[in-house]
């Protein structure tokens, strides 16, 4: 079944086996965006946008946390660093979030980093739907990871 770790030789669903892999530390860095309305932007004062934002940042760290509860063959891993970052840029209309995940063990935190990112998300989707229930989710995209087999990747595509 091509290179899918995921997939079995038979094309059935497995958890990857990390049993040989090395414990390095491994790091990955996920961006993304939550687009608002006008009405929205005008809306939301500095206070507003505190409190969103501290909201959004626990509950993406939270979900971090629970990534291997929420993705079926995702490995349960230690986490050293889970720290997201949140702006919002009312001259572009949106909220930019950074969520960065670090781990020292034998597979990668990207999954952790883009529940981190995501969940952020949908916090400030929650907390503003009332006044924009068309605000846009995303895109959500990793753009750095380093550790393990493969080394350091990063995007290209900017």
């Amino acid at each position: 079944m091509g290179d899918f770790s995921h997939l079995s030789k038979d094309g059935s669903a497995r958890m990857v086996d990390i049993t040989g892999k090395g414990v390095t530390q491994r790091q990955a860095t996920v961006d993304g965006f939550v687009l608002v309305s006008d009405a929205c932007t005008e809306a939301l004062s500095a206070a507003v946008v505190r409190e969103i934002v501290t909201t959004a940042r626990i509950a993406g760290i939270q979900a971090s946390k629970q990534c291997s509860s929420l993705i079926p063959l995702c490995h349960q891993i230690p986490l050293n660093k889970v720290e997201i970052e949140i702006s919002f840029e009312p001259s572009r209309r949106h909220f930019m979030l950074r969520a960065q995940a670090i781990s020292s063990g034998s597979t990668g935190v990207e999954m952790e980093a883009l529940t981190a990112a995501s969940v952020a998300g949908l916090t400030i989707y929650d907390m503003i739907k009332a006044v924009d229930p068309a605000a846009t989710i995303g895109p959500f995209r990793l753009v750095h990871k380093s550790g393990g087999k493969h080394g350091d990747w990063s995007r290209t595509d900017d």
